[in-house]
């Protein structure tokens, strides 16, 4: 069997909102890579035997601290390495170089000049100026600039703004680029990230659906044995994925459980029974657990301790099941790598928990099973691949997410089953006039959110005084930055009006127009 983690790129990350693009570009080349802080050990470093690194952009300023710099073993170890943007500055400055605070502040599209050839930029052009200089178009994010050169390298490409954009050492196969390659504003970003991993660094497109499965049931095989896995089946992608993976890795050694938590969405139960035991013929057990939950959750209004409780009663749940069945000894769980990265899991650069998620954050130290997560070090999109690859039925694949606490947390303060069920219908609504007017697929992830306070509305002749719902629409490519849905006005009117008339207690609705970040894509 091919060795999927053999061939690796180490991504240090500076701290920049781009660095899990960078990560999941290289996934798309089709080649392992990790993210790991900008102060990695030296040992570990050696350790990880890297292919290649490269340095992620940040917001630090190389100018006002000289703390915040890769590791001397970066450059010490003979494989190649790529600087982008922060990455470019700091190698400049550690390798002799200089970079200077810059008159043009450079942010969003730029077009640069390809000066001199390059291993890296060699052919690559969007266009070709009138002179024969080929051109790229790029995207920008910087205000310092590299200013002199580091000995050995020589210039590579340059902006009207910048004559820095980009440098080489190609006999030590050092590279920077003060441009971001890893998002689609660069339209030849890819290109150039697969010059340098597949031609520079010398890896094979080892990493693919195919060969990233094959492993996965063979680990899971390994290491469950004969032993017995119990799998919290939500009905959502992550864990619909696991519960398709771990069938096909130990078939009736699965058993899983279904907990009814009275959070879940319009005809959730009733749909995944009808999937995983009817037609995949997985063991399923349901379990009715919504007057649990919401005695739990009662007069609980912070959002990370509603997770906590959730998880921690999900996971009461399932050992109580557990103990009911010979040989079971793990529990499974759909975390994925953003689940991780959120929670602060992979103690990267200048990680802060932007919200605990209850495959990661709610576990007891004392429970008694242990823990299988085999979709941990992949993306959302890489699941995805996954399901379809295992048979799975593309409309429960490409569901929109749906998060692990369920609307506990789409209802913000206190969670009541009156206002719980009052969510449910109105975001049933929206779900389906997104289908009605084929915009389902068109949008990464579509819901409604429960707000804890009451406007004045008409209905008749009569004044009313009721609850306030926001709808939330977002296109994102990996879920780790995304922007608001330009839907139809018409579209919005009408599903306003359809939740004001049709869902009793609800007197107005709005749209939000957040975009993460800064905000999150849940409210909570």
């Amino acid at each position: 069997m091919t060795d999927i983690h053999a061939q690796r790129i180490l991504i240090l990350d500076f701290g920049s909102q781009y660095t899990q693009l960078i990560g999941r570009r290289i996934r798309d080349i089709g080649v392992y890579c990790e993210i790991h802080p900008y102060n990695m050990a030296d040992e570990k470093i050696k350790a990880f035997h890297p292919n290649g690194i490269i340095l992620s952009g940040g917001p630090e300023s190389v100018i006002e601290t000289d703390k915040v710099r890769a590791p001397d073993m970066v450059f010490q170890l003979g494989c190649p390495v790529l600087g982008i943007c922060y990455g470019l500055q700091t190698m400049a400055v550690q390798l002799g170089g200089q970079v200077a605070q810059g008159t043009n502040r450079e942010f969003g599209y730029a077009q640069v000049k390809i000066k001199n050839r390059s291993p890296l930029l060699d052919g690559i052009e969007d266009h070709v100026a009138q002179d024969i200089t080929p051109l790229m178009d790029v995207w920008m994010s910087h205000g310092d600039h590299v200013s002199v050169l580091p000995p050995q390298f020589t210039l590579i490409a340059s902006s009207e703004s910048c004559e820095i954009i980009g440098m080489a050492d190609a006999k030590r196969h050092f590279y920077g680029l003060q441009f971001h390659p890893e998002v689609s504003h660069t339209r030849q970003g890819l290109r150039i990230l697969e010059r340098f991993v597949l031609d520079i660094c010398g890896c094979k497109r080892v990493w693919t659906t195919q060969t990233v499965m094959e492993e996965s049931i063979k680990k899971i095989q390994d290491k469950v044995g004969q032993d017995y896995v119990i799998l919290g089946l939500s009905g959502g992608v992550d864990s619909s994925v696991v519960a398709a993976l771990l069938h096909a890795a130990i078939g009736d050694q699965l058993v899983c459980v279904f907990v009814d938590t009275g959070l879940l969405r319009l005809n959730e139960a009733q749909e995944v029974q009808a999937l995983f035991a009817k037609h995949m013929g997985i063991h399923l057990i349901t379990v009715n657990a919504a007057e649990r939950f919401f005695t739990a959750l009662r007069g609980i209004v912070d959002p990370e301790e509603k997770r906590k409780i959730i998880g921690k009663l999900f996971v009461d749940i399932f050992e109580e099941e557990s103990k009911k069945l010979k040989n079971a000894k793990w529990l499974a769980q759909g975390t994925i790598y953003p689940d991780v990265i959120e929670s602060a899991g992979t103690g990267v650069g200048k990680a802060r928990v932007i919200k605990s998620h209850h495959n990661v954050g709610g576990l007891p130290d004392n429970m008694n099973l242990k823990l299988l997560e085999p979709l941990r070090e992949l993306f959302k999109d890489e699941v995805i691949k996954m399901g379809i690859e295992l048979g799975l039925p593309y409309d429960s694949v490409y569901r929109h997410a749906f998060p692990g606490p369920g609307l506990a947390v789409r209802v913000l303060g206190e969670v009541k089953k009156e206002f719980v069920d009052t969510l449910r219908r109105a975001d049933a609504i929206l779900i389906e006039e997104l289908h009605k007017n084929k915009l389902y697929y068109t949008v990464s992830q579509a819901f409604v959110v429960f707000l804890p306070v009451k406007s004045v509305g008409v209905l008749g002749d009569a004044r009313h005084y009721d609850h306030v719902v926001a709808i939330r629409i977002v296109e994102t490519v990996d879920f780790m930055t995304a922007h608001c849905a330009r839907l139809p006005h018409e579209f919005l009117e009408k599903v306003s009006n359809r939740i004001i008339n049709e869902v009793p207690g609800i007197s107005r609705v709005v749209y939000d127009l957040s975009s993460k970040p800064p905000a999150t894509i849940e409210w909570e």
